[in-house]
């Protein structure tokens, strides 16, 4: 049995206490990847953003709201871990400063302040070991698919990523996707546009072999 940790789901990066910062994660792909993980007898421990979507059962799930908490509840979990899947939506910034309350609407112009916020897989693939790190990578094909492809690769490389899913169109808040497996070592599979529970079948798959192989190495370390 494989531990397998998924982030799934956005971040909201609160402005006050009732305005955020967010996007339009569903979590689907997040729920579908724990699905698989489970159907193939693997342990699936989710850090969870605000989602609609209910998580299967048997999965042990984290629920968080901020970026930085999802930060926190994947470093926990990573302890224990033997594959990542990243699959969350984590906002790329949070408010320099949170107001108290709900501020009333005034005339004029109002500039908000951002700071970046972690980036949490390359974070966790910075100190992996015998780990396997997945991340996506939603990408736009109007420049082409090998441009598409070479945007994943780049992430892949410049996160230490031993494995990119490359997703093509749009795939936020659908039911199916259309997916391009990036690998470290070089090779490019890519998967018909279909369910995300097929989807996810073959990404669980993917990363748990690339584990499998990587186990010789890690006890040779």
């Amino acid at each position: 049995m494989v531990s397998i940790l998924i982030t799934a789901g956005p971040t909201r990066e609160y402005l006050d206490d009732v305005r955020y910062l967010s996007n339009g994660s569903s979590g689907r792909m997040g729920c579908a990847l724990a699905a698989a993980a489970l159907a193939s007898g693997h342990a699936a421990t989710m850090v969870l953003g605000p989602v609609d979507v209910p998580p299967p059962d048997g999965a042990e799930v984290r629920a968080v709201v901020s970026a930085l908490e999802m930060q926190a509840a994947a470093e926990r979990a990573f302890a224990t871990a033997d594959v990542v899947l990243a699959a969350a939506a984590v906002a790329d910034w949070r408010p320099a400063q949170r107001q108290q309350g709900k501020p009333a609407r005034a005339a004029g112009s109002w500039q908000l302040e951002l700071v970046p916020n972690p980036d949490i897989v390359a974070g966790l693939a910075a100190r992996k070991g015998g780990r396997v790190v997945a991340g996506f990578a939603l990408e736009s094909t109007a420049a082409g698919l090998p441009a598409a492809i070479a945007r994943g690769r780049e992430k892949l490389v410049r996160k230490g990523l031993d494995l990119v899913v490359v997703n093509l169109h749009d795939a936020i808040g659908s039911d199916d996707s259309e997916v391009v497996l990036c690998f470290a070592d070089g090779r490019d599979e890519a998967l018909p546009r279909q369910d995300k529970s097929a989807t996810a079948a073959r990404i669980v798959a993917a990363a748990v072999d690339l584990w499998q192989q990587q186990r010789p190495k890690a006890a040779d370390a």
